[in-house]
């Protein structure tokens, strides 16, 4: 498998990033405003060096291979990329605290201060590790016009991003299927990103998937995950679990309207208009839009659907990214809100992508009831 010409690029522009937020760092631990600045020993120098240059090998690796040597290899430089963001803040903190102290006159031991906030920022991020290993089950009731008297009272489990692949695989795909299962869902539906990396088995990964049981189906459409490239590989993997993956379709369930997009035919409003519009929705009926990213839902709203479903977003994951989604999706970053008479639920999702931290989101599977 090759990597991409179109893409060495964009990796060598994160390269050149990560060596400037090393530098920083660098320069924040060893600088004394009394000078002369501190030395590190050579090892030192050499270590962080190489964690500069960790996440990108770790991720041209992890493109062509899969094993348990490049999994853990992985794992570790993401982990580490994601301490990075809180340093890279404490050390911005820093130098704000010397420029206000000195602007004021006050006499000031920056080291200290570096001290502290390193030491707060790598608590953070350890935190933030531990946190997206701790999925939660999130209840949510949704009030549905025109929903089918059988309808009510029933639930239906939703689980966005799982991004198996190098940090989470089968054994944390079957960990959420018991957790789902113990819910008793009536249906549910998984809006997408069940995969990331290229490497990766995708039919091993997805047999947790034939365990996932539910008396109205379970229903998935693929993420931008799924659709980097070919995504052929990776639907079949779910069909033969048992899921069925809805292409531009809708399904009639015991009354209830179901249509599923994938990503790749959502992301421009003008053409998923006139793809709804072809679905010929009953809208007498109460209905479910399935998509993977929160976009256009002016665009359903405006086709008559009672109700959609997303995750993408992540919430971001940890800060300030979260602020950046919030910012970037408005009310529809996370959680349940409305547009003119359609209600949307958007899911921070179950995964990570890149740094396996969270901090200001938590993984979460979905119980939606209806009422």
């Amino acid at each position: 498998m090759r990597f991409p010409k179109r893409l060495i690029g964009f990796v060598l522009v994160i390269q050149c990033i990560l060596f400037l937020t090393h530098f920083l760092l660098y320069k924040t631990w060893t600088f004394s405003p009394a000078g002369p600045d501190l030395d590190p020993t050579l090892g030192e120098k050499l270590a962080l060096g190489l964690l500069s240059v960790s996440f990108v090998a770790a991720s041209v690796l992890a493109f062509r291979y899969t094993n348990g040597l490049v999994r853990v290899f992985y794992t570790v430089a993401a982990v580490w990329l994601g301490l990075v963001n809180f340093l890279v803040f404490a050390s911005l903190f820093s130098w704000i605290i010397l420029a206000l102290a000195r602007l004021a006159g006050w006499s000031l031991d920056f080291h200290l201060v570096v001290e502290v906030l390193f030491g707060i920022a790598i608590a953070s991020g350890l935190y933030a590790v531990i946190n997206a290993n701790r999925t939660r089950t999130t209840r949510v009731k949704i009030n549905l016009a025109n929903l089918p008297a059988s309808w009510r009272g029933r639930r239906a489990a939703l689980i966005s991003d799982l991004h198996l692949g190098h940090v989470r695989n089968g054994g944390f795909l079957r960990r959420m299927v018991a957790k789902i299962m113990r819910g008793k869902p009536d249906i549910v539906f998984i809006p997408g990103d069940l995969y990331d990396g290229q490497a990766i088995d995708a039919q091993r990964a997805a047999e947790p998937l034939s365990q996932l049981k539910a008396p109205y189906g379970v229903y998935f459409v693929a993420g931008n995950h799924e659709q980097f490239g070919d995504d052929t590989h990776y639907l079949r993997a779910v069909e033969s679990a048992g899921v069925r993956v809805l292409r531009n379709e809708k399904v009639e369930v015991d009354g209830l309207q179901i249509v599923g997009v994938p990503f790749r035919n959502a992301t421009s409003g003008r053409g998923l208009a006139s793809l709804l519009e072809v679905m010929h929705l009953d809208r007498s009926r109460a209905s479910i839009f399935l998509t993977h990213a929160p976009d256009h839902p002016q665009v359903a709203e405006a086709a008559g659907y009672s109700l959609q479903l997303s995750g993408h977003t992540h919430l971001g994951q940890f800060i300030p990214w979260s602020w950046v989604v919030r910012r970037m999706y408005g009310q529809f970053a996370y959680g349940l809100s409305r547009i003119g008479n359609m209600q949307v639920f958007t899911s921070c999702g179950a995964g990570t992508w890149g740094p396996p931290l969270r901090l200001g989101s938590n993984p979460e599977i979905v119980i939606l009831e209806f009422a």
